[in-house]
């Protein structure tokens, strides 16, 4: 539709007579003068709105889209493994086999307590064996001789199982005071010193397995249904904010909060580069079930007080189309799009720009349908170009939409 109508000039010409108050006709030519000028206010304001060209709008049309409605939620991170390493003896620390931060690998010793004391408690029960094993040695030859009484024979063997089991108990001991990676990862912060000394229950060092990170986060008891493992969800941090992290659902909770009505979800995701650490605060969006949705663009919507009405488009096979108030009910909103729930069908056509130009019943002049985002500066150039070339020929154009 071209973006310039050109309007014929009309030229009003009013003649009005002269009146001779000499004459006895006086009151008859009165009577036609105010008739003429009565016709004239009539004519002039006629004139003036036929003049008066439509407002130039963008209409978007009422599609049927593919819409998935976002689930959004918080979680936070938890390593794969993870586990305070603390003492379990009395003692002081004698070595350290690690830098803060380092990656280990499972059952290296990472910090020796002082055992002095346990392995001379361990040397001197080896020697009891020893002694306990010579007797029993002599015993087994006098019994093999036939020399020997078969009670001394067995008192001496279970002297000698007593002596193996206290070097057990003192070789656990020992172990007690070398404490070791329960499985691979990576260590914390050393917060204590050589020469430290440490009781049951001082925490030492703590080891993280972070190849892989848990994502615990809660939903609606709602979504129970279209959440199941293996669901790929994305997530994002505030620490990489550029970042998308991809995820997959591991395990539903077993129970429902009674409270609240949520559901605890564990996602997996991998973290080979190390970026993530325990307790970072994740924020997940997860997209349920495609489903059908009749959409307009955010722009269109008016709203009413507690309503939110659009302009729609009538008389579209007409050369001049109007506009009448439609009220709608939306749904979901995603970035610059709406759901239409009620009061549109699909194939109507909405204003989405010169929405506070028009009033209801108002004709339009209809300067782009459904132009893309990028375009849509363009069309609104080429209709200021227009106007102002209106303008300078003094011919009346249609206004521009906001």
């Amino acid at each position: 539709m071209s973006l310039k109508r050109d309007v014929d000039k009309t030229t009003t010409t009013l003649t009005i007579p002269m009146i001779d108050t000499r004459k006895p006709s006086f009151p008859r030519r009165l009577s036609h003068a105010l008739l003429w000028l009565l016709l004239a206010g009539l004519t002039i304001p006629a004139l003036a709105q036929s003049v008066s060209a439509p407002t130039a709008v963008i209409a978007a049309t009422v599609k049927e889209t593919t819409w998935q409605d976002p689930v959004e939620a918080l979680g936070t991170l938890r390593a794969d493994e993870s586990v305070t390493l603390s003492s379990t003896v009395t003692g002081t620390i004698d070595a350290f086999n690690f830098d803060d931060g380092d990656a280990v690998s499972a059952g290296q010793w990472l910090v020796q307590l002082d055992d002095d004391e346990v392995q001379a408690e361990l040397r001197a029960a080896e020697a009891v064996q020893r002694q306990r094993q010579s007797a029993l040695d002599r015993a087994q030859q006098l019994q093999d001789r036939n020399l020997g009484v078969r009670a001394t024979l067995e008192d001496n063997a279970a002297l000698v199982q007593q002596s193996r089991a206290e070097i057990d108990a003192l070789r656990a001991r020992i172990a007690d005071h070398r404490v070791r990676a329960p499985f691979a990862g990576s260590v914390g912060l050393r917060e204590l010193s050589v020469g430290a000394l440490v009781t049951p229950g001082t925490e030492l060092v703590t080891l993280d397995k972070l190849d892989i990170m848990k994502l615990d986060f809660t939903v609606p008891a709602t979504l129970l249904a279209v959440l199941h493992p293996g669901l790929t969800l994305e997530a994002t941090t505030p620490g990489y904010p550029e970042t998308i992290f991809r995820a997959k659902i591991a395990h539903l909770g077993t129970r429902i909060d009674p409270i609240s009505r949520s559901l605890v979800v564990r996602a997996v995701l991998p973290n080979d580069d190390g970026r993530l650490r325990p307790g970072m605060l994740m924020e997940i969006h997860l997209a349920q079930p495609a489903r059908s949705a009749l959409t307009i663009p955010e722009s269109a919507l008016v709203p009413d007080g507690e309503r939110q009405t659009v302009w729609k488009l009538g008389g579209l096979d007409e050369e001049t189309p109007r506009v009448s108030r439609q009220e709608v009910t939306i749904g979901e909103r995603r970035t610059g799009q709406v759901e239409i729930l009620r009061g549109l069908d699909r194939g109507d056509r909405v204003v989405t720009h010169g929405t506070l130009k028009v009033r209801d019943g108002d004709a339009v002049d209809l300067i782009a349908v459904d132009p893309p985002a990028s375009r849509i500066e363009d069309v609104l150039e080429r209709q200021r170009r227009a106007m102002r070339s209106s303008a300078t020929s003094s011919q009346p154009a249609p206004g521009t939409p906001d």
